[in-house]
């Protein structure tokens, strides 16, 4: 497929991740399992899929040195700063601009650099099954994932009729985009069968793309579409800064994707998870005999169903008489707190 191009987006904050996911090394930037960092693994993802040279990652301008140390593989140009968040809008239409510079109307995959998927065989073929149906017309593409449980903190997909099969892979047109409910409704989101969870994920064609944000964001369009012109000119990073100055801060979904009249989805046939927060975790720990997600030297008694996480081997984690508990040992930082009070995390690091 040599007309795809990938881009990552990977300037979050990783604020639910604290004490290990700090504003110098976010989330992405981690080990959190395995040996390769969360950007890493969204990199190796694409493997046989899209060719390095037609990979992007956004971020925010003070991670580019990490990206860069972290993916060798890109080209260092592939790699580019916001000088300030303006949330997804911004970033993706940002990397539209960059896109049609370099590669033309090229279908365009957007992944967030923090998600967990597997098997990446499956991943592949839904890509490759949104990408071709492209030449369709103007679609918008999304990843919607069949709910296992009746989940509050993602947004759903209210699912519309079936359009085709292709290689075994469903397409739908979309209803709507709920922002994330009450578990009263995520309950009967889950039992009607007529909701998806919303991966974040999309594809799209550069040129659609375009001319969604000129409908429905044209303050966007304004300020980051003359940005083509000055791609890789001495003058780039003075006005990269004045048009991100005078953006609005509003995510894709709300600005374009629950406005447009093409938005598409594809049934994920693949696991996926955004790993959003440490009870999120636990599912990719090990797991002890007592059903206690496990990372570090961990001494337990009569303790059971904790996460319980220590980045330093040399340290002992003891825990005595304790259940649903979120324990975390990060340098010379300690967090405690129920697994229910887990999204109350970023509120702790606003206040820190």
């Amino acid at each position: 497929m040599n007309d795809l191009v990938a881009v990552i987006i990977a300037g979050g904050g990783g604020t639910r991740f604290w004490p290990l996911s700090t504003k110098e090394m976010p989330k992405q930037f981690l080990r959190l399992f395995g040996e390769r960092t969360m950007l890493q693994q969204t990199f190796d993802r694409l493997h046989g899929l899209i060719p390095a040279e037609r990979i992007i990652v956004v971020t925010n301008a003070q991670y580019v040195p990490l990206v860069w140390e972290q993916l060798p593989e890109l080209p260092k140009t592939n790699v580019i700063g916001e000088p300030v968040g303006r949330d997804t809008a911004a970033a993706i239409g940002l990397a539209a601009v960059v896109c049609r510079r370099l590669y033309g109307d090229a279908a365009m995959l957007v992944l967030p650099a923090d998600h967990v998927i597997s098997p990446v065989s499956e991943f592949q073929r839904a890509v490759r099954a949104a990408a071709a149906a492209l030449s369709e017309g103007s679609r918008l593409y999304t990843f919607g994932i069949p709910p296992t449980h009746p989940a509050t903190g993602y947004g759903y997909l209210k699912v519309g009729p079936l359009v085709c099969r292709t290689g075994g892979v469903e397409h739908y047109r979309l209803e709507g985009f709920k922002e994330k409910p009450s578990l009263e409704i995520a309950h009967r989101y889950v039992s009607s069968g007529e909701y998806f969870w919303n991966s974040g994920m999309f594809v799209w064609s550069v040129e659609t793309l375009i001319e969604e944000f000129e409908t429905h964001l044209p303050d966007h369009a304004r300020n980051l579409w003359p940005l083509e012109k000055a791609w890789g000119g001495r003058a780039w990073e003075t006005r990269l800064a004045d048009a991100f100055e005078g953006l609005p801060k509003i995510s894709i979904d709300y600005g374009i994707m629950e406005k447009t009249a093409h938005a598409y989805m594809i049934k994920a046939p693949f696991a996926w998870s955004d790993v959003g927060g440490w009870s999120a975790l636990r599912d990719f720990l090990l797991r002890d005999q007592a059903g206690n997600a496990v990372r570090g030297t961990v001494k337990a008694v009569d303790a059971q169903d904790n996460v319980i996480y220590c980045d330093d081997s040399n340290e002992v984690i003891a825990l005595v008489g304790v259940h649903d508990l979120i324990v975390v040992r990060a340098g010379n930082r300690t967090l405690i707190t129920h697994r229910d009070k887990a999204e109350e995390v970023k509120k702790l690091t606003g206040i820190l």
